[in-house]
């Protein structure tokens, strides 16, 4: 979940990335990997891989004989998704790459994965032609954006965060988070992609204990890092509080939504 302008971490970000983001992505990692219909044998890229939650579900539906390949633009990212790359699966090849520079042939990958990654690209269409390039005929796209921030509680509460701190930087790059599907898939048909659907996915999460999951959460995104990076480290503990803020005080466990786009090649 990285590439180009509006995702961008450094530091230990990428670290605390991997470690907060995961009870968030798990269950939207498995709709979109069951979405691609992979087989034992299938070479798929999981593109804007970030710390690789999705080439390595991918991996475990590839088998031995399939090949699972993530681009990322960010070699931090990159850096984390190697060191957990489980080698019980065949190779993970990691490739720093923008999305719409691919370092593949043509009609290399059987499927492609982009688990909230595709609302950050600069030029969507661009990248979606390169992903029509590198996919072979007949081959499958799949790819989740979140795209109802009101129907989860503990975004909306992020976004009080942001709108108190009013750092231009930090609430560009949390509305360009919340993507609408429908530009995904008007870009999916220009770049010749084909039985485009999208549907809505909703998971209740429970989260770690708030007290220090929140802050540690907010950490490790970039909007979260661009107030901390602007106004200083107080002000992240500040607005992590707000967070809570706006939370029920009696649960962990709150709503996730998002849209599951796929297409043929």
């Amino acid at each position: 979940m990285a590439d180009a302008t509006g995702f961008h971490l450094k530091g230990s970000a990428p670290e605390r990335y991997e470690h907060y983001v995961a009870p968030l992505m798990a269950p939207f990692v498995t709709a979109l990997v069951d979405a691609a219909d992979l087989y034992p044998g299938a070479t798929v890229l999981d593109l804007a891989c970030g710390t690789g939650f999705a080439a390595r579900a991918a991996a475990a539906q590839a088998g031995p004989t399939g090949r699972v390949a993530g681009a990322d633009l960010s070699e931090g990212m990159l850096k984390i998704a190697e060191a957990c790359h489980p080698r019980l699966y065949p190779d993970i090849e990691f490739t720093p790459a923008p999305a719409d520079d691919l370092p593949y042939p043509d009609a290399t990958f059987d499927a492609v994965l982009c688990q909230q990654g595709a609302q950050f690209f600069p030029d969507l269409d661009a990248a979606l032609r390169e992903t029509a390039r590198v996919t072979r005929p007949a081959g499958r796209f799949a790819a989740t954006v979140w795209s109802h921030l009101d129907d989860s509680p503990y975004f909306v509460a992020q976004r009080r965060a942001v709108e108190q701190y009013d750092t231009p930087e930090a609430a560009a790059g949390f509305r360009a988070a919340f993507a609408t599907a429908d530009r995904l898939t008007a870009a999916l048909a220009r770049a010749g992609f084909r039985d485009t659907t999208s549907r809505r996915l909703t998971f209740t999460i429970t989260l770690p204990p708030l007290e220090d999951y929140v802050r540690g959460h907010l950490s490790s995104i970039p909007w979260g890092r661009t107030i901390a990076d602007t106004l200083g480290e107080q002000a992240l503990t500040e607005a992590a509080a707000t967070i809570r803020t706006h939370l029920p005080e009696d649960t962990t466990t709150f709503p996730f939504t998002a849209t599951l786009v796929t297409a043929v090649r």
